[in-house]
């Protein structure tokens, strides 16, 4: 995994996996247009290499909060993938940090306490998950998903919300709860952390399927 890291993204979350490229001072703006993502992505991505991009919460990137929180693509040939995903902290969290987060449509609830302390990133977590399920089971856009191949919903997206046990929208179910910080989650990593993951549909159920 190559990860490309734009703008202030100084969140130990973001310090570990894969070769990093780094720029801080975001050397072609802070206002991105998806081809430009496209084209971060490819710097220097190898046949089979998946490439992540990551901006900061005050880069701009085309459609997002608006149509996603992060998106995954293919290069030219078919030959490597990448995912995109924003920090949404200051520019929609209600939309791209829940259940960190309250939402920005239906019940204002407390929301649930992000399991490693910050909001965006923690948010940053969930869609990387999503999307990785995306780009696994759906890589180039004619492999496993529903309805229209322009807006498909994914092994993850189809399931968005579910994270627990009965979950259904604007609820995310029954989750762990850490006894310390009180924070949310269904996943362990590693050197202790605590992340909260996204359900996946299970085709063999017709349901989708949470960790715990």
């Amino acid at each position: 995994i190559l990860q490309i890291k734009w703008g202030h993204l100084k969140h130990p979350l973001f310090q570990n996996g894969g070769k990093p490229f780094t720029d801080e001072n975001c050397s072609i703006g802070k206002n991105l247009k998806k081809s430009q993502i496209s084209e971060l992505a490819h710097l220097s991505s190898k046949k089979g290499e998946l490439t992540l991009v990551l901006t900061a919460q005050d880069v701009v990137v085309e459609g997002f909060c608006m149509s996603n929180c992060g998106y995954h693509g293919s290069g030219q040939g078919k030959k490597s993938v990448f995912i995109w995903v924003g920090n949404s902290v200051t520019q929609c969290p209600g939309q791209c940090a829940w259940p960190f987060h309250q939402p920005i449509y239906g019940p204002q609830d407390k929301p649930l306490g992000a399991p490693n302390g910050d909001v965006g990133a923690d948010g940053m977590i969930v869609n990387t998950a999503s999307l990785l399920a995306g780009v696994v089971t759906n890589p180039y856009g004619n492999g496993y998903y529903q309805g229209l191949a322009e807006a498909p919903l994914e092994a993850a997206s189809a399931c968005a919300g579910f994270y627990g046990r009965g979950a259904y929208p604007g609820y995310a179910g029954e989750l762990l709860v850490d006894s310390i910080s009180g924070a949310s989650y269904n996943a362990h990593g590693t050197n202790g952390r605590k992340y909260l993951l996204p359900g996946l549909f299970d085709p063999n159920k017709s349901a989708c399927s949470t960790i715990v």
